[in-house]
Parts: structure tokens; C-alpha cells; sequence
């Protein structure tokens, strides 16, 4: 078992990892819309801004864990609000492309930091 850190990322804001990798596969922890720099740094314009920061937070920890966004199996996505669905939907599809992974969405009361979208994700290693 490896687990994964990258600085290209917002590091953990709890006693968890960003992903772990085990028999070929890494697992991720959810991510929100911090910023790399520092993990009280919450993007807050809107949902579009944050599901960008998201995916690209997300695309990091999984190439650092040898991995990308063509190798994702599944993510799921939490909503702060299920009325935002289409256009976390649209981000979404542009970053995976034709690459169309399986996927849950649900919506939730509160996720951490009040962020309005989060996601993760499990993938193959390379």
C-alpha cells in the first residue's frame, strides 16, 4: 500500500491521505475546490469555477499516483445543490472527454469548507 501526496494539490485538511494506491489501483479522497497553496483557500465564485478547480485537483493526485483521468473506473460527485447538476455535468464531461466512467451524484446537507461540489475517484494505476 502507497499513500499518495502531491504539492500540485491541496493537502489534506483531516488524518487522511489524498489517495491510496493498493494492487493496482488508487483510490482517492474527495476533492474540493482549495487551492494548492493552501488548504483554507476555498474557490468560492461559483459552482463552474469550483468543479474546474476540482477536476484539476483531482487530475494531480491521480498523476502523482501514476495514474490520470483516462484510467478513472468510477468517481461519485457530491452537491451542496442537486440544481446544479447540468453544469457540474458539462465540466465534467469536458474534462473526461470520450472517457465516460462510471459515476454516482448525490446530493448532501453540507460538504467540508461549504464547498458546492466534490468528487472522487478510483482508477488503475499505469
Amino acid at each position: 500500500m502507497k499513500f499518495v501526496q502531491t504539492s500540485k494539490a491541496p493537502s489534506a485538511i483531516g488524518p487522511y491521505s489524498q489517495a491510496v494506491v493498493a494492487n493496482g489501483m488508487v483510490y482517492t479522497s474527495g476533492q474540493i475546490a482549495l487551492t494548492p497553496e493552501g488548504s483554507d483557500e476555498l474557490l468560492r465564485e461559483d459552482v463552474v469555477v469550483q468543479a474546474v478547480a476540482v477536476l484539476r485537483n483531482l487530475e494531480a493526485v491521480l498523476i502523482e499516483a501514476g495514474s490520470s483521468l483516462d484510467n478513472v473506473i468510477k468517481t461519485t460527485i457530491f452537491l451542496a445543490d442537486m440544481n446544479d447538476f447540468a453544469l457540474v455535468n458539462e465540466v465534467y464531461a469536458e474534462a473526461f472527454g470520450s472517457h465516460k466512467p462510471a459515476r454516482s451524484t448525490v446530493a448532501v446537507k453540507t460538504l467540508p469548507k461549504n464547498a458546492l461540489v466534490e468528487i472522487d475517484a478510483v482508477a488503475l494505476v499505469k
